[in-house]
């Protein structure tokens, strides 16, 4: 395999530069506000619905909300909408648990022929892993700031 240089590198970045198409700032702007507001308003439609329709109370219907937006998610990934609109949208597509679940279900899609358990399931953990982490300990973080704030308080 062939070693690129310094040089060969630095010309090659510039001249992809040169190909990568300009957006405009305020356009990505309105296009993430834009997917993210209607994204969750469809959760907030789907807490409606399982309020006004299956009975559920405004505390107990964000457990099902949830597990339909990430099933969408999914779904869409798997089909190849969700990386359109991803693309399309900007940060507007990671509104965190639709972009979560997009983030989970692409990795599990790249790494199927590896097998279930070292391809998609390692894999998966490798992308959950910080995710996972980082939430547990600034959780645990807050429940300490709080429990000295009662303390004193």
């Amino acid at each position: 395999m062939k070693q690129v240089s310094l040089p060969e590198a630095t010309s090659y970045q510039q001249m992809a530069k040169t190909q990568e198409e300009k957006r405009s700032v305020v356009t990505n702007v309105l296009r993430a506000f834009l997917v993210g507001g209607l994204i969750s308003l469809l959760g907030q439609g789907l807490m409606w619905m399982y309020e006004t329709f299956f009975g559920f109370t405004e505390k107990n219907a964000s457990n099902p909300t949830v597990a339909t937006l990430v099933f969408l998610s999914v779904l869409l990934t798997a089909l190849g909408h969700y990386d359109k609109l991803g693309q399309w949208a900007g940060a507007g597509a990671t509104v965190p648990v639709t972009g979560f679940a997009n983030t989970m279900a692409s990795t599990a899609l790249d790494f199927r022929s590896e097998g279930l358990v070292l391809g998609v399931g390692g894999n998966m953990f490798k992308m959950a892993g910080p995710v996972i982490v980082f939430g547990v300990v600034s959780a645990f973080i807050i429940a300490l700031i709080k429990t000295i704030w009662q303390l004193l308080v």
